[in-house]
C-alpha cells in the first residue's frame, strides 16, 4: 500500500485554508458605507435645522418690532441703541452699549435718559445733542439712525414714512369701503385735540408761557408761548425750550428735568406746564 507523503498533505491542508478565508471574506456584509451615509443624513439635516436665521430685528406677536442699531465708535467707547417701532413710532428707546469707566459712567448716566426720551418724542435721529456729552450724543444718534434704516428695511419705519403709507391707506380705503367709513375716520382725532394755554410764569429773565396740545390723555404738542430774550437769554432760550418742548411730550406731564445752564427759564416752564395741564385737566 502507497504511503502518502507528508509535503502534499500540507500543500493540501494550506489550499484548503486559504480557500476558506476567502469565502468567508466573500461572504462579509457590503451595508456598511451605506450605513454610514444613512447616519450621516439625519446630522446633516438637523445642522440644517439648526442654522440661524437672517434679520436684525424681532417682531413680537403685538406687531411691535425691536430692532438693534450698530455700534458707534466715539472717543470714549462703543454706543449702541435698540429701538421698538409700533404703529409707525418709536415706543421704546434704550441703549445696550454705552462707555463706562471715570468720569464716562457719570456723563452717561446723566446723558443717555434724557437721550432716550428725546428718540421716542422726536420719533428720528433729529435730536439735540446733551450740554457735556457730546461724543456720546453723537454715537447715540449715528447708532439710532441705523437702527431706523434697519426698521424701514423690515416694514417697521416710523411715522414720517409711515404716516403717508397710512394716509394713503386711509383713502384707499375710504374710496372702497363708501362714504361712511370715510366721514368716520377725520372726526375722532379732531374732536379729542384740546390746546391750552398755561399761565405766565414770571422768572428773573423774563416771563415763560407753555401752550400743549393733549389728545386722549396725552401730550401730543408742547410749545413756549413767550421766552425770556435778548442777550445771552437769546442764547439759553434757543438751547432750552426745543428740549425742555420734548421732554414734556415723553414725560406726559410736567415732571421733567431741568435743562443745565437753563435752570430759571426750565422753572418757569415747568410752572406754566403745570397750569396748562390743570386747565386741560390732566
Amino acid at each position: 500500500m502507497k504511503k502518502s507523503h507528508p509535503i502534499r498533505r500540507a500543500v493540501l491542508a494550506g489550499a484548503a485554508t486559504v480557500s476558506g478565508i476567502v469565502l468567508l471574506l466573500s461572504l462579509k456584509p457590503a451595508s456598511d458605507p451605506a450605513s454610514a451615509q444613512g447616519a450621516a443624513a439625519p446630522q446633516q439635516s438637523a445642522a440644517a435645522q439648526e442654522s440661524p436665521q437672517g434679520g436684525s430685528g424681532q417682531q413680537s406677536s403685538s406687531g411691535a418690532l425691536t430692532v438693534t442699531g450698530d455700534v458707534a465708535q466715539t472717543q470714549y467707547g462703543p454706543v449702541q441703541v435698540r429701538i421698538t417701532v409700533s404703529g409707525g413710532k418709536i415706543t421704546k428707546s434704550e441703549v445696550v452699549q454705552i462707555p463706562t469707566g471715570g468720569r464716562s459712567t457719570q456723563v452717561s448716566n446723566s446723558s443717555v435718559p434724557r437721550l432716550n426720551q428725546e428718540a421716542v418724542a422726536a420719533g428720528s435721529a433729529d435730536i439735540d445733542a446733551v450740554s457735556g456729552a457730546s461724543y456720546t450724543s453723537a454715537g447715540y444718534k449715528k447708532s439710532l439712525q441705523s437702527a431706523l434704516d434697519k426698521a424701514k428695511a423690515q416694514g417697521g419705519g416710523t411715522s414720517g414714512s409711515a404716516g403717508a403709507a397710512g394716509s394713503a391707506g386711509d383713502a384707499g380705503s375710504s374710496g372702497s369701503s363708501g362714504s361712511s367709513g370715510s366721514s368716520a375716520a377725520p372726526q375722532a382725532p379732531a374732536a379729542q385735540a384740546r390746546t391750552v394755554t398755561g399761565d405766565v410764569a414770571q422768572t428773573q429773565y423774563g416771563a415763560v408761557q407753555v401752550r400743549v396740545t393733549v389728545s386722549g390723555g396725552k401730550i401730543t404738542k408742547a410749545e413756549a408761548v413767550q421766552a425770556p430774550k435778548g442777550g445771552l437769554s437769546d442764547q439759553k432760550t434757543a438751547l432750552a425750550v426745543p428740549r425742555l418742548n420734548r421732554e414734556a411730550v415723553a414725560a406726559g406731564s410736567a415732571d421733567i428735568d431741568s435743562v443745565s445752564g437753563a435752570t430759571y427759564t426750565s422753572a418757569g416752564y415747568k410752572k406754566s406746564l403745570q397750569s396748562a395741564l390743570d386747565k386741560a385737566g390732566g
